[in-house]
């Protein structure tokens, strides 16, 4: 089924709510999706192409409706490389959200920290990636549209949209950049200091494919990283799932507000 199929069966079910902004949320985050107002759900397993979303602390639903007076279509979960070797996994949700009318993307994660001042429970915004996983959303894209400018893929003017929302709810925002990692397996300490010498700040295992894509598509995007832990190494705690989950619920209220600050902004 195509993405303008999609949309137009997705806006029988909304009575043609507009939509200007996507949200994709991370593992954990998906409370968000309660601060929605005049929303309505639709089930991923209700829309051809859409992922399963089979990693806990993610939901799997789309969810339209609007917030801090943005029209927004967030995504309760995502499909991530590690589940089935497929880079491009996000795409049918990412043409739909621009058949759906939006112009723009925030993609948001839980991430481990390499920074001693990005502990478990603050949040970074994205100004740039590293894309360490050695694979990409495009590979088999036919034609010169494959060949997208990364220069700017975090929008500058979203990205100081963001800044003026962190400061106006008193959030110690700081800007860095985001490693992606194929996963499932947790980091080695060698990789860790790896990435420090790259100029990593947060690493994870998403995000990056979507950005990606987003270029690709024409769409904006502006970034955030919820800090779950620390990076191998770095932390005497074991490094598990369950700890990923466990720091995102206790960060919800701040990574809710925010969220919502930053829509103020636009």
């Amino acid at each position: 089924m195509s993405a303008v199929t999609l949309a137009i069966n997705i806006n029988k079910r909304t009575d043609d709510k507009p939509v200007d902004m996507g949200l994709i949320l991370g593992s954990g985050l998906s409370g968000l999706m309660d601060l929605i107002d005049d929303a309505t759900a639709v089930p991923y397993d209700e829309l051809p192409g859409f992922p399963h979303a089979g990693v806990s602390g993610h939901s799997p639903n789309l969810v339209i409706g609007t917030m801090e007076g943005v029209n927004v279509a967030v995504f309760g979960g995502r499909s991530h490389y590690y589940e089935h070797g497929k880079a491009d996994a996000m795409r049918v949700p990412l043409e739909t959200l621009k058949a759906l009318g939006a112009k723009a993307v925030c993609v948001t994660n839980s991430a481990g920290s390499l920074r001693e001042d990005l502990p478990p429970g603050s949040q970074m915004l994205i100004t740039d990636h590293l894309n360490l996983s050695g694979t990409s959303p495009l590979i088999g894209e036919p034609g010169d549209a494959r060949f997208v400018d990364m220069v700017d893929c975090y929008d500058p003017e979203l990205v100081a949209a963001a800044r003026r929302g962190a400061a106006e709810i008193g959030v110690d925002l700081k800007d860095g950049v985001y490693a992606w990692l194929s996963g499932p397996a947790f980091e080695t300490p060698a990789e860790i200091r790896m990435l420090k010498t790259l100029g990593a700040d947060t690493v994870g295992m998403s995000t990056v494919p979507e950005v990606i894509l987003a270029r690709f598509l024409g769409l904006k995007t502006v970034g955030f990283s919820n800090v779950t832990n620390m990076a191998a190494g770095m932390s005497a705690t074991a490094i598990t799932h369950a700890q990923t989950k466990e720091w995102a619920a206790k960060s919800a209220a701040q990574f809710q507000a925010l969220i919502k600050a930053f829509l103020r902004q636009l």
